[in-house]
Order: structure tokens, then C-alpha cells, then sequence
């Protein structure tokens, strides 16, 4: 294929990397409103620089693009994408909420493109073994599940554009949160309700630092998790209980701490349950995995694993969240 990546910031340098491992693909043209930084990614890549996305789109030679921008440009950038006949991969979250999400996977479908959500941490390693154990039904039916999410925050974090309502929609919840809602679903399936309190208790900002939720699966399982810009340090826990044992996942690697993978199968005696742990010292090659996966859908004309409807799913019940905590009461997800 031949791509196009919108966004040359962090992220945008992540998927450009990941395309090295795939000759088969060529990286074309890097677009980023700061010319500069778009001239520096795509001289690394041996390709062109442009500053305007519109440019981007109306191009013959450009297959797929990867859309790495700010929150509020994600929806028009990647509706005009469809509409100009080019499959997408939209980085998390799929716009400032649900509607514009709900936008963007109506201009897929009308296009009859592929459309991925960016979660890539479908595709660590800890949790492409978890997807299998699960599916394999190692530790039996999920009964709950309980996550942690968080880090260390920067002291400019006042004026970051994350933090800013009007260029993100929300706070920690669209930042990390909705990593931890999609595992939750890829895992447990649908959710059903929520109770959350959102809060914003130390930066002085417009969305929320810190969110704590109860989700209720349609299958029955219950679910708790924690998102924080106040860790003070970073930390990522995942955990999921099953009727024969649990999974825990720990650790994303680099500062998050070393990841890893421990498997607790009950005894039917009870005491203490056998337990197998598995490390992934290796770098993060979660964005080269999910890079295969996008690069599959396309080349067999389905679904991804982590679509367009998975983002807009995230960012509804981070919307039934908010509604939860401004009510002080719990919202069912048919609200949305």
C-alpha cells in the first residue's frame, strides 16, 4: 500500500517506525500544519512533506492514511479521507465524543473502506496472549475485571492540548481511559451500564484529571477502573477474573515498568492457586502488530480487530461516564 500519515507528532513518528517492518508498504507524503516537523519525519522516511491535510487527500497515490492529530480535527480530516476513497486508521480517541465518532464510521461504511480505531494496546504482547486465553476459556466465564491507568502528569500539563475542552472533548478519560473501556470490551463484550464520578482534583483545567467507574457487562460480569492524571508515577494494571482462575497484566513497558502476564488457575480445593507468569522483556511491538492486523483487514475486506465502531463505542461510554457523574446516578448505554 501507499500511505499517507497526517500528524508527524509522537504517535504519527510511532506508525511511521512500525511501517519499516513492512516493505510491501511505502510511506508517500507526511502532512503536519508545522511544516517543519513534517519535513523532519519525512526526510527519516525518504518521502514528501506537506503542511495542508486537504492536499493529502486529493492525491492518486495514497492508499490508506493514518490520521495522528489533535482530538478536534480527527472527525473532518477522516470523513474527507473516506470520501476521497482512502481506507483510515484514526488514532484513539475517534474525535472530541460519540457523535463526531458516529460521523466518521458513517463515512466508512458509505465509502465501503476500512476503518481502525488506534488501540494499540490490543496488541501488546500480554494482551494478544490474553485474547487467546480468554478465548481458549482457560480461566472459565469472566466474572469481573479490574483496571488501573495512570501516570506521573508533566508541570505543563495547564497548557497542553489535552487539557484544553475545546481541542480534546475530555480530559484523562479520552487519553487513557478509553484504552482501558476497548480492553474491557474486546475481553467481556458489551457494557451495558455505568456509575462513574469524574473529577478534576489538582490541575487547574477544564476536563477531568482522575475518573473512577463501575461498568456492568451485558454478559453479567462487573468491572471497576481508575484513570488518573495524578499517579505521580506510571502505572498500568489489568486484571480479569474468570470462574477458574484470573489474568493479571502489568506493566507497558519504558517507564510504565516491565510488561508481563500472570495466569492463576483455582484449585478445586481452594488454598493457593497455581500460578504461571510470563515476561515480555522485548521493545513495544504493539504498533507493529496492529499495523499487520490493519494491513489484513484491507487485503481481506473485513473488520478489523479494534474498528471504527470500537472507537465509537469507547468514546459512548465515556459520554455515559460524564452523564453518570453530572446525574449521580447510573446510565444505561441504550441512552446513547
Amino acid at each position: 500500500m501507499r500511505i499517507a500519515i497526517i500528524g508527524a507528532g509522537l504517535i504519527g513518528n510511532k506508525r511511521a517506525a512500525a511501517l519499516a517492518d513492512f516493505p510491501e508498504d511505502a510511506l508517500h507524503v507526511v502532512c503536519d500544519t508545522d511544516i517543519d516537523r513534517a519535513r523532519a519525519l519525512a526526510d527519516a522516511h525518504g518521502c514528501e512533506a506537506v503542511a495542508d491535510w486537504r492536499e493529502v487527500l486529493r492525491r492518486d497515490d495514497v492508499d490508506a492514511v493514518v490520521v495522528a492529530a489533535i482530538n478536534a480535527v480527527l472527525e473532518p480530516v477522516t470523513v474527507a479521507a473516506f470520501a476521497a476513497g482512502k481506507h483510515v486508521l484514526c488514532e484513539k480517541p475517534l474525535g472530541r465524543n460519540a457523535a463526531e465518532a458516529a460521523r466518521m464510521v458513517a463515512a466508512a461504511d458509505a465509502a465501503g473502506r476500512v476503518f481502525k480505531t488506534g488501540f494499540n494496546h490490543r496488541f501488546h504482547p500480554a494482551m494478544l496472549r490474553t485474547r487467546a486465553l480468554i478465548e481458549d476459556g482457560v480461566i472459565g466465564d469472566v466474572l469481573t475485571m479490574r483496571a488501573r491507568y495512570g501516570h506521573g502528569s508533566r508541570p505543563v500539563m495547564e497548557k497542553e492540548w489535552r487539557s484544553s475542552k475545546e481541542l480534546c472533548g475530555g480530559g484523562e478519560l479520552l487519553d487513557q481511559g478509553v484504552h482501558i473501556i476497548d480492553l474491557m470490551r474486546a475481553f467481556g463484550g458489551e457494557i451495558d451500564e455505568v456509575y462513574a464520578r469524574v473529577e478534576t482534583k489538582f490541575w487547574n483545567i477544564e476536563v477531568e484529571d482522575n475518573a473512577f467507574a463501575i461498568l456492568r457487562m451485558r454478559s453479567g460480569a462487573t468491572c471497576q477502573l481508575h484513570v488518573s492524571w495524578t499517579n505521580w508515577r506510571n502505572v498500568f494494571s489489568f486484571e480479569i477474573f474468570g470462574t477458574r482462575g484470573y489474568i493479571a497484566v502489568s506493566g507497558l513497558g519504558g517507564s510504565y515498568g516491565p510488561e508481563s502476564l500472570e495466569i492463576g488457575l483455582r484449585r478445586p480445593e481452594g488454598g493457593r492457586p497455581d500460578i504461571e507468569t510470563i515476561e515480555f522483556p522485548a521493545e513495544d511491538s504493539s504498533w507493529r502488530e496492529e499495523w499487520r492486523e490493519f494491513r489484513a483487514a484491507i487485503a481481506e475486506s473485513r473488520v478489523p480487530y479494534g474498528s471504527g465502531r470500537d472507537g465509537l463505542m469507547a468514546n459512548a461510554v465515556v459520554e455515559a461516564m460524564y452523564e453518570s457523574s453530572a446525574s449521580n446516578r447510573a446510565v444505561a448505554l441504550d441512552e446513547w
